[in-house]
């Protein structure tokens, strides 16, 4: 038989298509020619797969050869698809029936000597066979566990071409398989996994060592943290340098509850198509964290790159933290382009290759200093900087961005008793987490026949109509809409966080002290307290 077919997958973004690999050899002239918009690298798997036969021990057919890649018109990208050929090639050449690879999945690039080396992308590429109705997929041994994590699937990991061919045809080779990498030294097969650099990490890594009690003072930014945490509410710091800004932000990830099974899955997917799952643990379980630099491009923050758009920090810090240190020294673009994802979770990332739709459903946390010399604060400390240079600096967080942060704290220095002698009152990591995680569990039972998992998700309409708050709770809401000092989306916000403080404080429904609580971290306002103007 001249012609056989097997299955892969082509990923975009965090969605996988399967893929029908066809092989069919003609007689002629000797040629190997790939259709179906490969990529460069997927070109490449001439060579890569012609040589993994030959050095498998397996004789390479002199015919004219065509590999097609069906749907024609979907773009196909990587090296994944290496083990698909292979196999169409050798079934195609009568080496294998062709009825044993026909409802086989394969994910896997192979290397010249016939090793099957790991790509990123298993756990989205496994979801996507798993939906179309493969129940069986072969994939790189180091990935089998990650591949394992889909239900119904039976998994195969293989180290070689050759050991593919034997679990197939059922006959064991007389060859030797390759040397297996020297102990000590690092496996090169591992490299294709990892995109070391991007900034992001999990609550598993050395977040572990920083505990919420090691911050000195700010008490004022730990309930606001501890309230963020619960309710999925996007929060701003603003403060002088060294007020603890970065190690409130640094300890926020330990407060947040681990992940549920499928938000795990979301994580884990999105991570391991940029690379960043860390060997032995195929399931991110913790709120990953990421803090890119003020430098880092649109691309690189929203999603984007040459061809098909990649994952950006939104996100790579799904169901996580996004934080963003001097965020008034990020490009003003860059910051704007937030405010979509923050409303609908997700972003949609438009090229001439194709446009994706990405997961972003992250916790915002914005810190910047008061001024550009960054030494103004409410105590009256000196600052150098002219009310021009302060308004254009604080003039870069715009306007429509703040609006989406349910919550602002001024964050003031850190005196010297605060800083020498230790609090012990302060609370640790745990105790806060403990807090935060029965306040989920409130607003779960509560929003358990909605779309909503937390109270930052809930649209506005919803709060206001469908679960009433106690008479009178509103009173000072009213009086800012009316004063134009809260908007309409402002309103929203401040009645989420006031279900958030009514959850921490185990309340059914918010009374008037939560909605003052929410409003003051909103505007800064204590209620009782004279406003000025007024």
């Amino acid at each position: 038989m001249a012609f056989a077919h097997t299955g892969s997958v082509a990923l975009l973004g965090v969605d996988g298509v399967v893929v029908e690999v066809q092989a069919d050899l003609e007689p002629g002239v000797a040629a190997f020619t790939i259709v179906g918009l490969p990529d460069k690298a997927l070109s490449e798997a001439r060579d890569r797969v012609r040589a993994a036969v030959v050095n498998s021990g397996e004789k390479w057919p002199q015919r004219k050869l065509t590999v097609g890649l069906s749907p024609a018109s979907v773009p196909k990208s990587g090296s994944g698809f290496d083990l698909a050929i292979a196999c169409a090639v050798l079934a195609a050449a009568e080496r294998l029936d062709p009825a044993a690879i026909a409802r086989l999945l394969l994910i896997g690039e192979l290397g010249l000597d016939g090793r099957v080396r790991p790509v990123r992308g298993v756990l989205p590429a496994v979801l996507a066979a798993a939906d179309a109705g493969y129940d069986q997929v072969v994939v790189p041994r180091q990935t089998a566990a990650e591949a394992g994590l889909v239900p119904g699937v039976t998994v195969h990991g293989v180290q070689t071409l050759r050991q593919l061919i034997t679990l197939l045809t059922g006959v064991p080779l007389a060859e030797d398989e390759p040397e297996p990498a020297v102990p000590g030294l690092p496996d090169h097969a591992l490299a294709g996994l990892s995109l070391p650099g991007l900034g992001v990490r999990g609550r598993a890594d050395e977040a572990d060592l920083r505990d919420l009690a090691d911050v000195a003072g700010q008490y004022e930014a730990r309930r606001a943290l501890e309230i963020a945490a619960a309710g999925g509410h996007h929060l701003f710091l603003k403060g002088p340098p060294g007020a603890g800004k970065t190690m409130l932000a640094e300890r926020l990830p330990g407060i947040l509850p681990p992940l549920g099974p499928d938000e795990a899955l979301e994580v884990t997917a999105v991570h391991s198509i940029a690379g960043l799952l860390p060997p032995g643990r195929p399931l991110v379980r913790s709120a990953p964290y990421c803090a890119p630099h003020h430098s880092t491009t649109m691309p690189a923050i929203v999603g984007g790159g040459s061809g098909l758009p990649r994952p950006g920090a939104v996100s790579l810090a799904h169901r996580g933290v996004l934080f963003l240190d001097e965020a008034p020294e990020f490009p003003v673009r860059v910051l704007d382009a937030l405010r979509q994802p923050l409303e609908s979770g997700e972003v949609v990332v438009a090229r001439a290759a194709g446009s994706l739709r990405l997961p972003a459903r992250f916790l915002l946390l914005l810190a910047a200093n008061p001024c550009p010399c960054g030494r103004w604060s409410r105590r009256g400390d000196s600052c150098e900087c002219t009310p021009s240079m302060v308004t254009r600096y604080q003039n870069r967080l715009s306007g429509p961005l703040l609006d989406r942060v349910d919550l602002r704290v001024e964050v003031d220095a850190v005196t010297r008793l605060e800083l020498m002698d230790r609090d012990a009152t302060a609370e640790t990591t745990a105790v806060v987490a403990a807090r935060v995680l029965a306040a989920r569990e409130r607003a779960a039972a509560r929003l358990r026949d909605t779309p909503w998992r937390t109270n930052g998700e809930v649209p506005g309409h919803e709060l206001r109509t469908r679960w009433r708050l106690a008479p009178g709770a509103l009173q000072d809401a009213e009086r800012d809409m009316e004063r134009g000092l809260l908007t309409a989306r402002g309103l929203d916000r401040v009645l989420r966080v006031a279900w958030t403080t009514a959850d921490l404080a185990a309340r059914d429904s918010p009374d008037r002290d939560h909605v003052r609580t929410a409003l003051a971290l909103r505007t800064g306002f204590t209620r009782g307290a004279a406003l000025p103007g007024h």
